[in-house]
């Protein structure tokens, strides 16, 4: 019945509009009225209403651009039909002037109907203003019609958008918004470029945060879901978003020369740095992942996550080495990237024997092993405190650095890379600061002057393999981390962003083993590779019997502190 009645409402408006243009035009021509000629042509156009597109069912209320135009070729292939019946008895003046009077008439009615019956009649108490005028901005103000908010302009820095308009909605430049609207904060703006830089979205929110009470923003192109209404994918700006850095030089076909079809072993997999390679290891279509950690939730998470890659989740300590060989000779992995480690600076300050035996006899261990069982590559994920440390952690990973370096490898080559703190990692300074602005206390930041370098962590990986792609063997590989950031500065910026005016920051003291600022080359000499956001650091010699007898000796010490200071000269400090 349904059908039957909407069928009937097209032909309806068919019949009367098609009268009204013939009526018009014989008119306008001053012809004398055919009324055979209009049954024809209405005929003909009834007949391509029910079969061409089924034009009859497009619904009026839902229009989109693609309607207008499948009703407007329903009625030019009509046109097409019945122009040859009537051609010379008529000019194709006379049914030109027609047809293009009977478009305009019925999609100016489709057009009428579509914005009065999905006119919102909700009170528009917000205001909005998009920042973006393309794809993302244009979809986002369509879904915005039946909201509270109205949108009061949109901003784009293209200039050759700038001064025109999308619905009779402005698009402005940055610089005439902010002229235009000084001294008025509005209710929230949304960052509508889901394919911009991290630099951009930095630069905007620090040219826009005092104009609106809120700033949303779209994912990220690769993450944004197609087939969801953005309005739900809208979320808040993060200190992620401002501080993270997108190196320009990522070479991803680099990276899947190096990972695809290979057997991947990644241990300390379940971590921040591990799971997010054993990520990027599946993205560049490794043959098999062998993902060992020695902490069971950690493995599990990792493992659910992957669980439709080819995986092997061996749950297990470096610091067996009969069992790791167990590993290695089940599975023959081509690479191995070694991002087992005690990393927590307090902690291991706290738990010494433990912090030396776990980071430099696991790690000696592994590459022990990838070399007798002629690995083609190992990883070794270092640190930035490795450099002059003056933390038990930095100084055990500076002898790994020193091990992978002097090694004598056969067969195998192994490469160090050296990177600060990661954003969000686990013990990073971000989810510290979250959970106490969330429980509405005061931040705590150690030092007015302490400072760090940053990056995410899918760029930090990716550059890892990028790094790990061009390694010869022996070198310490520096990943470019930008300028450092004060942790002050980024504390404001978090509780600026949470909207808490009533947190303050509170200064603790240096924690035993922190230093105010971190270092990524112990001295100034580093050569360039190919890829600007990787530098090399100058080789450390050092005799490997001399070390493996240090290592021995340091790992049955009474006296830790010391010997390590005796291995890495470098290392400052204050002993016990």
């Amino acid at each position: 019945m349904f059908n039957l009645n909407r069928k009937f409402l097209n032909f309806f408006v068919i019949l009367i509009l098609t009268i009204c243009t013939f009526l018009w035009t014989f008119f306008i021509f001053k012809i004398q009225i055919n009324y055979t000629i209009i049954v024809f042509v209405l005929f003909i156009r009834f007949f391509s209403s029910l079969f061409i597109f089924k034009d009859y069912s497009l619904s009026w209320s839902k229009a989109s651009q693609k309607t207008f135009l499948m009703k407007s070729a329903v009625y030019i292939i009509a046109f097409i039909i019945y122009m040859p019946f009537i051609y010379g008895d008529y000019s194709i003046s006379f049914m030109l002037s027609e047809l293009f009077l009977y478009l305009f008439a019925i999609n100016f009615l489709m057009y009428a109907y579509h914005f009065f019956i999905n006119k919102s009649s909700i009170n528009k108490n917000k205001s909005i203003v998009i920042y973006g005028a393309g794809k993302a901005g244009l979809q986002l103000e369509k879904e915005f019609v039946n909201s509270e908010y109205k949108i009061i302009c949109f901003i784009d820095d293209e200039k050759i958008l700038q001064n025109r308009s999308i619905d009779a909605i402005s698009i402005l430049s940055r610089e005439k918004y902010l002229l235009k609207y000084t001294n008025k904060k509005l209710d929230m703006m949304i960052i509508a470029m889901p394919s911009t830089s991290k630099d951009n979205i930095k630069n905007i929110y620090n040219d826009m945060q005092d104009s609106f009470q809120t700033i949303k923003i779209l994912p990220s192109l690769e993450n944004i879901l197609k087939k969801e209404n953005f309005t739900r994918q809208l979320k808040d700006i993060t200190v992620e978003d401002l501080l993270a850095r997108h190196p320009r030089d990522l070479d991803k076909r680099q990276i899947k020369s190096f990972i695809q079809n290979k057997v991947v072993l990644i241990t300390g997999a379940g971590g921040s740095i591990g799971s997010e390679i054993s990520r990027q290891c599946r993205k560049f279509e490794a043959r098999q992942l062998i993902l060992i950690d020695h902490s069971e939730i950690n493995l599990y998470t990792i493992t659910e996550e992957l669980n439709d890659f080819n995986i092997v989740s061996v749950m297990k300590t470096v610091l067996n080495k009969e069992s790791l060989r167990h590993t290695f000779e089940t599975y023959k992995p081509n690479i191995v990237i070694h991002a087992a480690a005690y990393k927590h600076v307090p902690l291991v300050e706290d738990n010494i024997l433990s912090g030396i035996t776990n980071n430099i006899l696991g790690t000696k261990n592994c590459i022990d092993l990838a070399i007798e069982f002629n690995v083609e590559k190992f990883v070794l994920i270092s640190t930035d405190k490795a450099v002059r440390p003056t933390n038990v952690m930095g100084a055990t990973k500076r002898i790994c650095e020193l091990y992978a370096q002097n090694v004598i490898p056969k067969n195998t080559e192994i490469v160090s890379v050296r990177f600060g703190n990661v954003l969000g990692s686990s013990g990073s300074v971000i989810p510290k600061f979250k959970a106490q602005i969330e429980q509405g206390n005061n931040i705590t930041v150690t030092h007015p002057d302490i400072t760090r370098y940053f990056m995410l962590i899918p760029e930090a990986c990716e550059l890892v393999l990028q790094a790990g792609a061009i390694a010869k063997g022996g070198e310490i590989f520096i990943l470019d981390m930008g300028e450092p950031i004060k942790i002050v500065d980024l504390a404001n910026k978090m509780i600026d962003l949470s909207g808490k005016n009533n947190i303050k920051i509170e200064f603790c003291g240096l924690r035993p083993g922190e230093k105010l600022y971190e270092e990524l080359l112990i001295n100034d000499s580093e050569s360039k590779t190919i890829y600007e956001s990787i530098t090399v650091a100058k080789p450390t010699l050092y005799d490997i019997d001399k070390l493996n007898v240090d290592i021995e000796n340091l790992c049955n010490t009474l006296e830790p502190l010391r010997k390590l200071k005796e291995v890495v000269p470098e290392f400052e400090h204050k002993l016990n």
